[in-house]
């Protein structure tokens, strides 16, 4: 007898509705998540957005369409817990896991929908992260930075870069370009010896020359003495490389997946450390796929209820393994960027372990 892919499946009607059912629920927790959460959220920062000249609603709902890509980004995945937990327990309450295990389903055939619909929302939530998170972090971001001020027109150049070379600060207003062809603009190096300031150096522009800077329009104010020296044309900062201010702020929230590997594959070239970047790199993959994996540990709350009769128990467990994920999840990510766990490790090793553990407590409910 020949057995195909869709007879480890319920039937096409019972596994829409219990698809249908898993993603109301979870979109509806997250509906309700989002609206508490940027209210509270919205109430911590109106006062500051407020604060700037000439400020006002615009303002405030334009912090709202930037802000909330991010706790839904954020709460998707405790959505997806939730939303899992009260399916199954609704399921219970109805008899209809009963009806299923009686007509021959295993439990792994009842979950099926269930992890098909949360690879969709997987799906949907690394698309939303990479292109709609990623530049809503980043413009929000710089919109802080100016403190809820009229942002710069941005052109991918980046802007308000510190490096230090030994003793001296280098700052620069804004830095086009990458790499040998880098374009600086607004610089001013602080001249010092220890920490002592000794002078100041100001120059409209500077590229990359030998092992140095090329700066035009320099000059120089002597500390002690309080005089103006015109300098012109002039090297600075030997020793000092491109990447010191190309890469100096590398965020990963702000960068879609894509980006953010271009930006390690840079660091490394420069013999930059990249460890945490790349933890953070296959967490944007880890993350997402949470959505598959809280099916798997909410089925405690499916099975072994009719005879226990313990449901709120059942699910009080299933929401304490899932929330239990998130913890260590969290926890890994840390560790990851202290440098105590391998990047693949802190990103996938939460996923791996409750995993086995899911998987564990299905085939001792199955029992």
């Amino acid at each position: 007898m020949i057995h195909t892919v869709t007879d480890f499946f319920p039937s096409r009607t019972v596994s829409l509705y219990m698809a249908r059912s898993f993603l109301i629920n979870t979109f509806a927790f997250l509906f309700g998540l989002v609206l508490i959460l940027q209210t509270l959220d919205l109430l911590s920062e109106s006062g500051r957005i407020l604060a700037f000249p000439g400020n006002g609603d615009a303002q405030v709902w334009k912090y709202v369409g930037l802000r909330a890509p991010q706790i839904i980004a954020t709460f998707l995945p405790f959505s997806v817990l939730l939303g899992t937990i009260v399916t199954f327990t609704t399921m219970n309450q109805n008899s209809e896991i009963i009806a299923l295990k009686a007509s021959g389903l295993s439990a792994h055939q009842v979950l099926a929908p269930l992890m098909i619909a949360g690879i969709g929302v997987a799906i949907l939530s690394f698309s939303f992260n990479d292109r709609i998170v990623s530049r809503s972090s980043a413009t929000l971001a710089a919109w802080k930075k100016v403190d809820y001020g009229p942002l710069p027109i941005d052109r991918g150049d980046r802007s308000n870069v510190w490096v230090r070379e030994g003793s001296h600060l280098i700052h620069a207003m804004q830095i086009k370009g990458r790499g040998d062809a880098a374009e600086l603009a607004g610089i001013t190096v602080f001249e010092r010896e220890g920490a002592v300031l000794k002078s100041l150096v100001r120059a409209k522009t500077g590229r990359r020359e030998g092992d140095g800077w090329r700066v035009t329009g320099a000059e120089r104010f002597d500390v002690a003495s309080g005089t103006l020296t015109p300098l012109g044309s002039v090297v600075l900062a030997r020793g000092v490389r491109p990447d010191q201010f190309t890469l100096s702020n590398v965020d990963a929230e702000s960068l879609s997946f894509g980006a953010l590997r271009e930006a390690i594959d840079d660091l490394k070239a420069a013999g930059r450390p990249t460890k945490a970047l790349e933890g953070s790199l296959w967490h944007k993959l880890s993350g997402p796929l949470s959505s598959v994996l809280m099916p798997l540990l909410a089925a405690v709350a499916a099975f072994g209820i009719a005879r226990s009769g313990k449901l709120f128990v059942r699910a009080v467990m299933g929401m304490g393994l899932g929330f239990l994920y998130f913890v260590a999840d969290n926890f890994a990510l840390a560790m990851g960027n202290l440098g105590a766990y391998p990047p693949f490790l802190a990103a996938w090793a939460p996923f791996l372990l409750f995993a086995m553990i899911g998987e564990a407590v299905l085939l001792k409910s199955e029992e």
